[in-house]
Formats: C-alpha cells, sequence, structure tokens
C-alpha cells in the first residue's frame, strides 16, 4: 500500500492501478490508440474510465525509435484542449501528462492533469524536476539512454537490470533533492533495449523494488512481443496481457496500456491468486 499526493487531494493505493494509453498523435506506433481531436479523445476516456481505468496517460510527441521531435508549442496546441474537456466533463478524473517538457507539464497540471509522466527522467528538460516539485503532484521517473531518436544506437549495458536500477535510483535521489515526494519509477521496456534486454529485465523486475517506490511498467503492444511472436501491434492483444501478467506477478504497481479491459481483468485475477 502506497498514497500519492495528487494537488492535494491524497489518493490511497492497494492494488495495481491500470494507466489507459491516448495519443494525440498522428505517428504513435499503435495505429488504434491515435486521436486528433478533442471530442474523440473524451470518447475514449470514458471508455476507457468504463472498462476500470484508473489513470488516463494523455500525450502528444511520439516518443517510439526515432520518431520526429516536436516543439512544447506544438505538445500544448494537441494537448490542452483534450486535458481541460476531459477535466470538466470528468469530475475527479487522474490524468497523466506524457511529456519531457517542463513548460509542457507545467501548463497540463493547470489545466486539469494531476501527475507527470516523463520518459527522460528529467535528463532532456534540466528544467523538469524544479518545475514538478512546485506543482506538487507525483512523477513518473523512466529509463531511457539518450532521446527517442538515439537510443537504439545506446543499448550496451553490464547487466541490463542493475544498469536500469542503477540509473533509477540516481534520478530518484535528484528527484528528492529538488523535492518531489511521489516517485514512480519505471524501466522503459522497449526504450534503448533489445527484446532479449526486455526479456531479462521483465524476468528480475522484482529486483526494482529496492527503489522503495511504485513501479509502471509500460509493455503493451510493443515490439518485444510482436516480433518475438511475427506478428503485428495490432495483432498484440494476447501477448501483451501475458507479459503483464508475468510483471504484476513481479510487483508491477502500474500496467500502462492500450487495452483497459483486459488489463482490469488480469490485475483481478491475479490478486486473487497472490492475495
Amino acid at each position: 500500500m502506497y498514497s500519492l499526493n495528487l494537488k492535494g487531494r491524497l489518493w490511497k493505493v492497494n492494488r495495481p492501478l491500470v494507466m489507459g494509453i491516448i495519443n494525440i498523435t498522428p505517428d504513435s506506433f499503435y495505429s488504434h490508440s491515435r486521436f486528433d481531436n478533442p471530442d474523440l479523445v473524451l470518447k475514449k476516456a470514458e471508455q476507457m474510465l468504463a472498462e476500470g481505468a484508473d489513470i488516463l496517460d494523455i500525450g502528444a510527441q511520439s516518443t517510439r525509435p526515432a520518431s520526429d521531435l516536436i516543439s512544447a508549442k506544438e505538445e500544448l496546441r494537441r494537448l490542452i484542449p483534450s486535458i481541460e474537456l476531459i477535466s470538466e466533463k470528468i469530475p475527479r478524473v487522474v490524468i497523466s501528462v506524457d511529456s519531457f517538457y517542463a513548460e509542457v507539464a507545467s501548463r497540463s497540471i493547470e489545466a486539469g492533469a494531476l501527475i507527470v509522466n516523463d520518459v527522460s527522467g528529467g535528463t532532456i528538460d534540466r528544467d523538469m524536476l524544479e518545475t514538478v516539485s512546485g506543482l506538487h503532484v507525483p512523477y513518473i521517473c523512466m529509463h531511457m539512454p539518450g532521446t527517442p531518436q538515439t537510443m537504439n544506437t545506446l543499448n550496451f549495458y553490464g547487466d541490463v537490470t542493475n544498469d536500469v536500477t542503477g540509473f533509477l535510483a540516481q534520478r530518484i535521489s535528484a528527484c528528492r533533492k529538488a523535492g518531489i515526494v511521489d516517485v514512480i519509477a519505471d524501466p522503459g521496456f522497449g526504450f534503448g533495449k533489445n527484446p532479449d534486454q526486455n526479456f531479462e529485465l521483465l524476468s528480475k523486475l522484482d529486483r526494482l523494488q529496492v527503489l522503495r517506490v511504485p513501479v509502471l511498467v509500460g509493455l503493451s503492444r510493443k515490439s518485444t512481443i510482436y516480433k518475438t511472436l511475427g506478428i503485428t501491434a495490432e495483432e498484440s492483444l494476447n501477448g501483451t496481457t501475458v507479459l503483464n501478467t508475468i510483471a504484476l506477478l513481479k510487483k508491477a504497481a502500474i500496467l500502462r496500456v492500450h487495452d483497459v479491459k483486459e488489463a482490469v481483468e488480469a490485475v483481478k485475477l491475479v490478486s486473487h491468486l497472490i492475495n
């Protein structure tokens, strides 16, 4: 059990959470997660919440390998209308903004988001940690070598689990020094890691408990699944559920997914098994 302070609202958590992915982008790797206007985003948000999502993770910048970088200004143009609309129409919704720009994080929290999800762990925008500290919201700190444009050229590790854990420990320490109270660690499956490294990291995921923070896992429909099985991202729901189940058994606290209903079912079944 742990708690998260959502701008003064204390959220006590005693089970794994499900975070639904909504991308306001034209180029995210899974086409069914892409939306291009606030009304469609709201409809998807309502569907995910009805299926049991605890958090909605909304992003406007694709972070797939070698993706095109967009500016903070463009991210804000895409994000803010949807965050404002969802916050207005769905009271007490918990929105996470997926961005590595401090300005985007700040403006999104003002618009109604309650969590900042940064794939860079504060290494791209050096103002991010201080900004999040001042916002008084939880921060998801992820491992990624380099940037989305360079990460797949930097996937060299001595021991991938030890190296990822060491990086996260350093970044969590930096978060604490900046004044961030609630930190969530994400080992960054698929970010600068090949399939073998992802499987090794998943097999040893429970080692991340040494960080003493909740661990988020984002494996949904990623290439580790569809390349291993020789299928497509669109065909990867079953594989996603299998790996999410393993992650839960390895003490994952949050599942970040495209398919909420199936993830919620996995949480319920695994909870019966281990409780």
